[in-house]
């Protein structure tokens, strides 16, 4: 009975759409940029066997629209058999070399190799999501014949499905959009909230004067949120420094609103700027506007080097703009963000064009991941060329950086995608783990913007186009933590870059999207045209930081 209900089950199923369903299968077990587990390769695998399925499964029915001929019902029921035993045996000899091809990522990443891939656990997982997917689509099946059915009494049959169409995907997606997508966000969104209350228990409420939470300053400690909390209480002292520069230094100065500081993005910006103030900021030898991530986090693998750099003569600002991670942010709504950093912007910049040039401190601009998009987004060049800040550093700019594209898309001819080089070198330029900003000949002009990123770097790489076309970055010459053995394929390549976003985080660090401190020295050295350190010194701050995360 089983078996005679199972045989039944799969003859349900369209020969063309498991076909194709079985291809896409196949081939989001291939690798992409980042390492995948049994767990996520399955639901992936799953997804995109339904969706091949989807796409075998509307060609089965616009053959059938267009009245083309179709073979008689015990052949096709025969070939519908063997075809299912067809795509077994593809969907198992390709399980079987999945570890192998995640290995290529991880040995390039310097991880551990797989022994397995799991392909009984990835198996499972697959059918499930894949049967779930495929349930969905029947029961939108049951509810647009059903809306058809009604409609049909009063209109045309065409038209019913017309109507009957555009009914149902509204009602579909407001229930993706209005119930799960918004209540998942709003859920997310409590959840970031209430751990962004909770403070470690090794983080106590600062006491110096020139700390923001402490009792002198205009910030509370418990406004801070947890990020900034952990922010503030961290980074080198001036005995960190001298020790391993060797040369007197100072503390450096970190400023820090929280989301709780203020009503408005003004209100915080407004604030930020009185607490830079009161701590002597501007009297500092720099000053780093920072643009934090989503949930306000500022990297400190990325500022910790420029204080050491400095000597600790460097004052800092951030303002924190949401609790959500930076990746569901910057697929909802990818311009979060800005409206702060604009904000805080404004302030400062504001303040600092008031200030004589010739004592003022040298003003940058720092962002990470959705605080390079935001920090992109505060000014226009316009805005600033009667006065420019000096310098911009900006780490794994997302996919959609309007300055990134244009850079990159207008490279010059024969440098590639990942590391492109832009015109003279003068305003723009790019590196990656290997220091790739000295270029001969190359002269710096007043205002130096560098860009430090990953070649795999999903946030940054992923490409909507990816749907239908090879992103140039896949072309060779590719990056040096890019499997050799990474493909494209229509549609699924888009569906694994997708989820890499979501994953983009797991990597180790110095790939992916986790920057390491050793990387930033050499974009801040160009940056903040930092003067005294010897190619000795330099070596042995990298080798602090690496020795540190040990």
């Amino acid at each position: 009975m089983l078996w005679r209900w199972t045989v039944g089950y799969l003859q349900s199923f369209s020969l063309a759409g498991l076909l194709l369903g079985t291809l896409f299968f196949a081939a989001s077990l291939t690798p992409t940029l980042i390492p995948r587990n049994h767990l996520t390769q399955g639901a992936l695998s799953g997804f995109s066997a339904a969706t091949g399925y989807g796409i075998g499964f509307f060609f089965r029915w616009l053959w059938l629209y267009l009245e083309l001929p179709e073979p008689k019902a015990g052949f096709l029921r025969a070939v519908k058999l063997i075809g299912i035993g067809v795509c077994l045996i593809v969907a198992l000899v390709f399980l079987w070399r999945a570890a192998e091809w995640q290995n290529t990522i991880r040995t390039v990443m310097g991880l551990d190799h797989l022994d397995t891939a799991h392909p009984i656990q990835v198996g499972a997982i697959a059918i499930a999501t894949f049967v779930v997917l495929v349930g969905l689509a029947r029961l939108f099946k049951i509810t647009l014949f059903f809306v058809s059915g009604i409609l049909r009494r009063f209109v045309p049959p065409r038209m019913s499905y017309v109507v009957g169409t555009t009914i149902v995907v509204l009602l579909f997606w407001s229930v993706a959009d209005g119930l799960l997508f918004r209540y998942a966000l709003r859920i997310a969104d409590s959840s970031f909230r209430q751990l962004d209350e909770l403070t470690p228990a090794e983080t106590a409420q600062p006491v110096d004067p020139n700390k923001t939470g402490s009792p002198a300053s205009l910030v509370g400690w418990q406004d801070l949120g947890r990020k900034g909390r952990s922010y503030i209480a961290s980074g080198p002292t001036a005995a960190d420094i001298s020790a391993v520069s060797g040369k007197p230094a100072i503390e450096p100065l970190r400023v820090y609103v929280g989301l709780q500081s203020g009503e408005t993005p003004e209100d915080r910006a407004k604030l930020a700027l009185e607490e830079l103030k009161r701590v002597g900021g501007f009297g500092r030898k720099a000053l780093v506007l920072i643009t934090p991530t989503g949930t306000g986090w500022v990297d400190e693998q990325g500022i910790d080097p420029v204080e050491y750099l400095l000597g600790g003569d460097v004052a800092s600002v951030a303002a924190q703009y949401s609790y959500l991670a930076s990746w569901i942010s910057l697929l909802a709504e990818p311009g979060y963000g800005a409206d702060q950093a604009s904000a805080l912007f404004h302030e400062v910049y504001g303040y600092w064009t008031t200030l004589p040039k010739d004592s003022r401190p040298k003003l940058y601009l720092f962002g990470l991941s959705l605080g390079a998009l935001s920090s992109e987004r505060s000014n226009e060049l316009f805005e600033v060329l009667g006065d420019p800040y000096n310098g911009v550093l900006w780490s794994g700019p997302p996919f959609p950086s309007q300055v990134w594209n244009a850079v990159t898309r207008n490279r010059n001819p024969g440098s590639p995608a990942w590391l492109p080089r832009f015109r003279d070198g003068s305003y723009i330029r790019f590196t990656a783990q290997e220091n790739a900003l000295p270029i001969p000949g190359a002269v710096w002009g007043p205002l130096r913007v560098v860009y430090l990123q990953y070649a795999s770097d999903p946030i940054t790489f992923y490409e909507i186009a990816s749907i239908y076309r090879e992103p140039d970055w896949m072309k060779n010459p590719r990056g040096p933590d890019v499997s050799p053995e990474l493909r494209w394929y229509p549609v699924v390549t888009f569906l694994q870059l997708t989820l890499d976003i979501a994953l983009a985080t797991t990597a180790p660090m110095g790939h992916g999207h986790v920057f390491a401190a050793e990387h930033y020295i050499d974009a801040w050295m160009e940056v903040a045209d930092v003067q005294g350190w010897s190619e000795v010194d330099i070596s042995r701050l990298k080798q602090h930081f690496i020795s540190s995360r040990s």
